[in-house]
């Protein structure tokens, strides 16, 4: 550390003509160049404030043998948690209620054989359940089948299954989350996102009535991966490559609805960008592609996300991976930190729960397809509560 002494008012006035050979032979030189390359950590140097954990994050429960992923509380306050199976598979339900320490199979024991791997899941404006299953198993040779299942939580029963075919989904989709919109179409319009296991996403539109599916904007820029993306996960750092991936990517992962159902938000999982449209565009079946891709608007950077959800106020909660965090992105568009923890891995789906917000953590940096087939994740799983820092008041 240097310190300056202070100058008396006749050396202010002498100029300082110190050339470099004469600060090597006074050693002042040397001793400022040690001071910069030492590598001896002091009490005084300046870290990165409160980056381990921004406090408000408490572990909710812990599960030794089920990764949650999709989560949503129902109108009576069930929360309800998807356990796929896509990646590993596992003993008990595959969708289930949670109370601390135990999980019930829903919406029945019996329907669990209905579900193959549910994933995203949403609730509806009328507090029915919307639940994407995957369609495959962890090892299994079959072909995919996904589908959209709408879950009455009255009644504890699936209603209906929208199974998904050719040529809305390919060989290589990956349906991974969903909203419902209940402003167009006689019954309602729902969003997928697929991410793509390789290089085909796109956005799946269903009107709800009729069951037909619509895939659109495929491999435009804003569901796409970006060419050459580079991101950190679980400390580890790995480019965008469709045949041999290091880390997690793909194209459109996260979606949200605004508050009025009037526009969707969507960010590819291989990128920082946000993006949105009008919902009346993208349910219009009659809208063109070059319409559709008129209609989206990039929103600016977010970081790198997996789950997103609209708050009350307008706002949306997004998770970043690369800051083991949750960043809530104003209705303004501008961002601030809701919570940071070493422990949020790979931070996955939210729900709010009262004034907290709960969120699934996953490993997926840390299967075996990013580490030559070893598996590096270490249980247990958990579930985290997050209590939302306080809104500044409004003026």
């Amino acid at each position: 550390m240097v310190t300056q002494r202070p100058e008396t008012q006749s050396t202010q006035r002498q100029p300082v003509r110190r050339t470099f050979k004469a600060l090597v032979r006074s050693g002042m030189l040397m001793g400022l160049l040690c001071a910069s390359v030492s590598g001896t950590a002091l009490a005084e140097d300046s870290t990165v404030h409160n980056w381990t954990t921004s406090g408000n994050v408490t572990v909710a429960d812990r599960f030794p043998d089920v990764q949650a992923s999709g989560i949503a509380r129902l109108p009576d306050g069930r929360i309800v948690l998807s356990l796929p199976t896509s990646a590993q598979r596992h003993k008990g339900p595959v969708l289930a209620t949670w109370t601390q320490g135990q999980l019930t199979p829903f919406p029945s024991k019996a329907a669990q054989s209905k579900m193959i791997s549910p994933l995203g899941m949403t609730v509806d404006a009328n507090g029915q359940l919307w639940l994407l299953d995957e369609g495959v198993r962890a090892g299994s040779k079959a072909k995919a089948k996904p589908a959209l299942l709408h879950i009455d939580p009255k009644t504890n029963r699936i209603i209906r299954r929208y199974a998904f075919g050719a040529p809305a989904v390919r060989p290589d989709s990956h349906v991974n989350d969903v909203r419902v919109d209940l402003t167009h179409g006689s019954a309602g319009t729902a969003f997928v996102s697929d991410t793509s296991q390789t290089t085909h996403p796109a956005l799946l539109v269903v009107d709800l009535a009729s069951g037909k599916v619509r895939r659109i904007l495929e491999e435009t820029v804003s569901v796409s991966p970006v060419p050459g993306f580079v991101m950190e996960a679980d400390g580890r750092l790995g480019r965008y490559d469709a045949e041999h991936p290091t880390v997690p990517q793909g194209g459109v992962d996260g979606v949200a609805l605004s508050a009025d159902s009037s526009r969707l938000y969507w960010s590819p999982l291989s990128s920082r960008r946000l993006y949105s449209a009008p919902t009346a565009v993208l349910a219009d079946p009659n809208a063109t592609e070059a319409t559709l891709e008129a209609a989206v608007k990039d929103e600016g950077e977010v970081g790198i996300m997996d789950g997103m959800i609209t708050a009350p106020d307008g706002s949306l909660y997004v998770t970043d991976i690369e800051r083991h965090a949750v960043v809530r992105r104003a209705p303004d568009g501008s961002l601030s930190l809701v919570a940071q923890d070493a422990r949020l891995i790979a931070p996955d789906s939210m729900a709010f729960d009262g004034n907290t917000l709960l969120l699934t953590v996953g490993q997926w940096a840390r299967l075996p397809d990013f580490h030559n087939g070893k598996d590096m994740q270490e249980r247990p799983y958990i579930l985290v509560r997050i209590t939302p820092p306080a809104l500044p008041a409004q003026p």
